[in-house]
């Protein structure tokens, strides 16, 4: 028998055993596929959307009769003096988040762990993780009447002190600190999970020699919690560079006004102004492309820069 012949025998035996494997796993591939069905119909069909940044889009004509106009939407993109203020919003706000209150959720984690009252703890926990089931309607109202330049306690104590009244969310110079208080006040405390989980799965052995060692906590923490958290910390980081061009467009959506537009207006509500405000789907679609290409890129650049400093990243 020629070395061809025998190169063109079915391999019987392992089409066999995939068949097998198949047929052992077929309850897992069944529960498998909702989720794959979801993410078909929910994040890939909708692509399709992505057409109308490159065309004169009409409501009424739908996508596939409306008139390419290529990079034409791109163009006005660049070529618009708002969009680069908006930019410059939204890179800002989201900086300030991201320098603020990334490292704060590590904080709480570390000193949470800490403690050693268990039911004290649970009571922490549950307090901190509560503003995050709240929504931002909710919470911009509560925003409102805490720091209204009138009957606000904020304003309150702050003429008790001798001070005159402060407008936070009408005031340019305060409206992004308002910002990021209110989305840390909302999002450490859940945030800080992720932390936690990490911190619990260290190895109790290591802490055991530290201690006969004669190492303290502050150097237990340096030289044993972070480390072992290290991959988690770049993880979440990593992840966080995405959404540099997002930076809260609900939060900010429920809290800003036409005052604060100069400071406080971001690419989401941008978008929104544009896409719904003025019925200009094709350019609004094409900020949103805009803003997705540039998360992906940050991603990939954080990734790699992480790579290179830690030795630590995604893939």
């Amino acid at each position: 028998m020629t070395e061809h012949s025998i190169a063109n025998i079915p391999n019987t035996p392992i089409r066999k055993r995939k068949r097998n494997q198949w047929k052992a796993h077929m309850s897992m591939y069944l529960i498998l596929l909702p989720g794959l069905l979801h993410l078909l119909l929910f994040k890939y069909v909708p692509l399709y959307g992505i057409l109308i940044a490159f065309k004169d889009f009409n409501i009424f004509d739908g996508i596939g009769s409306s008139p390419w106009v290529g990079l034409d939407n791109f163009e006005k993109l660049v070529s618009s003096n708002e969009f680069f203020r908006v930019l410059k919003n939204t890179v800002l706000i989201s900086v300030y988040k991201i320098v603020i209150l990334f490292p704060l959720p590590i904080f709480v984690a570390i000193v949470l762990n800490e403690v050693r009252k268990i039911f004290f703890k649970r009571v922490v926990q549950t307090i901190i993780y509560l503003p995050h089931f709240l929504s931002w309607v909710i919470i911009g109202g509560l925003f409102v009447n805490i720091l209204s330049p009138s009957s606000g306690i904020v304003n309150r104590i702050i003429e008790s002190l001798g001070g005159e009244p402060i407008s936070f969310l009408i005031d340019n110079d305060w409206f992004r600190s308002v910002l990021v208080f209110s989305a840390g006040w909302k999002e450490v405390g859940w945030n800080a999970v992720v932390f936690i989980a990490a911190i619990a799965g260290i190895d109790q052995d290591l802490y055991e020699a530290a201690d006969i060692d004669g190492a303290g906590r502050i150097n237990q923490i340096i030289h044993i919690t972070l480390p072992s958290i290290a991959s988690t910390i770049v993880l979440m980081l990593i992840l966080r560079l995405g959404y540099v061009l997002e930076a809260g467009t609900e939060q900010i959506l429920v809290m800003y006004n036409s005052v604060v537009y100069e400071t406080a207006d971001v690419i989401g509500t941008y978008v929104y102004r544009i896409g719904l405000g003025t019925m200009d789907y094709s350019f609004s679609t094409a900020v949103g492309l805009f803003n997705s290409v540039v998360g992906f890129a940050l991603v990939v650049t954080g990734n790699k820069v992480c790579q290179k400093l830690t030795q630590k990243s995604i893939w």
